[in-house]
């Protein structure tokens, strides 16, 4: 008859502990079933389900392994685990799993609590909890930097869109980003970012800043903000602004040009994806001008974005070709992921617009990033509290990870 033990070890950490822990294992050919391990503050804590030999054997190997413990200055304890339970644990495998990343400047208690409140709630079992972001220094002089820790999840929600609303209300009442994705080989291999342009990768919107030059400031604002709430249709609003641009020098792209500034964490945010091997592409409903200047500064493999039409160097108040809307934008995407050879559960969107929904949609993952509260409602994962490097949390990738690249 099978004997099944769970063996949990706690204790100061050093190097060797598990080594020495297993060896006794092995000697006794004892069957290691499932092993975890983590450490927090140097203090470990290692678990182990063991299946034992039988007869005279099974209690040399648990003396063996209590005096070596007691040894080392390590707490073990022996929990004898039933046939029939073991047979749940292994059926429990085929379960759905998820992650959830949260992210804010210093994620407390309060925000630990609401959230397990809300997976408990629903169902699910967290599993594994993991620290993506660095260690936090004590000193209140140092640096602020960012929180972020990873909820590894098992288990079908019992209701996923009430569990999302949930997450929805608590990032904006608490001020933090929570990020509820389905776990599979897809999450861990996405190999295609594409970004939109104005209020993304930049801070500014560009038709804004032209109208400002053409001394049409106050009215093409007013369209574009309706435009990006969703007010308004995108194609219908935005010739409506370009007509307002007639007559603008070409000179002035490189005024404006000159006052553009990247988003927080843009640049960092993609040279990091460039040296993991991704590629990277610009779908924009602004002007392919800037799109392609900002191409050169960071390295984007791909640009699509309207072509201003200029004729005796002054703007006609129409694009040259297609309007890049909402829907070629999601078109553009799909383009880019067969020429990638991608799956689109393989490519992340980030965007902040109303014209941006589509492509976040058809994304496997779509972010919001500083968005519209029309566009943080309907997308599923939404950036309002870090910079756009909080992506790459999304993608699982830990600072200590980066410091190596």
């Amino acid at each position: 008859m099978k004997e099944i033990i769970l063996v949990n070890v706690v204790g100061n950490d050093r190097p060797g502990l598990t080594a020495l822990l297993t060896d006794i294992l092995a000697r006794y050919e004892a069957e290691v079933l499932d092993i975890g391990q983590a450490v927090i503050h140097d203090h470990l804590s290692l678990g182990m389900l063991i299946d034992l030999p039988d007869g005279e054997k099974s209690y040399q190997v648990l003396k063996e392994l209590l005096f070596k413990a007691h040894e080392l200055g390590l707490n073990i304890r022996f929990t004898p685990i039933t046939v029939d339970e073991y047979g749940k644990w292994v059926a429990a495998q085929g379960q759905e799993r998820h992650v959830v990343t949260m992210l804010a400047p210093r994620i407390t208690a309060k925000h630990l609590a609401r959230l397990s409140e809300i997976i408990a709630s629903n169902g699910l079992n967290i599993e594994k909890i993991a620290r993506l972001s660095g260690r936090i220094p004590l000193d209140e002089d140092a640096p602020q930097v960012a929180s972020c820790m990873e909820f590894s999840l098992i288990g079908t929600p019992q209701d996923k869109e009430r569990m999302r609303a949930d997450f929805v209300v608590m990032a904006r009442t608490m001020e933090v980003d929570v990020a509820f994705q389905a776990e599979g080989m897809f999450r861990r291999n996405r190999r295609l970012v594409v970004f939109d342009m104005d209020s993304t990768l930049i801070q500014q919107e560009v038709i804004d800043e032209l109208a400002m030059e053409a001394g049409v400031g106050d009215q093409v604002k007013e369209i574009t903000e309706a435009a990006m709430r969703g007010e308004l249709d995108f194609k219908g609003s935005f010739t409506r602004r370009l007509a307002l641009l007639e007559g603008l020098s070409q000179e002035k792209l490189d005024v404006v040009a000159a006052r553009l500034v990247l988003t927080d964490g843009a640049e960092r945010l993609v040279r990091t994806l460039k040296r993991l091997g991704y590629k990277t592409a610009i779908l924009s409903g602004g002007f392919g001008y800037f799109g392609k200047i900002l191409q050169e500064q960071l390295g984007i493999d791909y640009v699509f974005a309207n072509e201003l039409e200029i004729v005796d160097g002054k703007a006609t108040g129409r694009v040259s070709g297609e309007i890049v809307d909402g829907q070629r934008k999601a078109d553009l995407l799909r383009i880019l992921a067969q020429t990638e050879r991608l799956s689109l559960e393989q490519v992340v969107a980030v965007g902040d617009g109303a014209n941006d929904l589509p492509m976040l949609a058809l994304a496997g993952l779509g972010i919001a990033f500083h968005a519209k509260p029309l566009v943080k409602e309907k997308a599923r994962q939404a950036i309002s509290f870090h910079g756009l490097d909080g992506v790459l949390y999304l993608l699982g990738v830990r600072d200590r990870e980066l410091a190596t690249l």
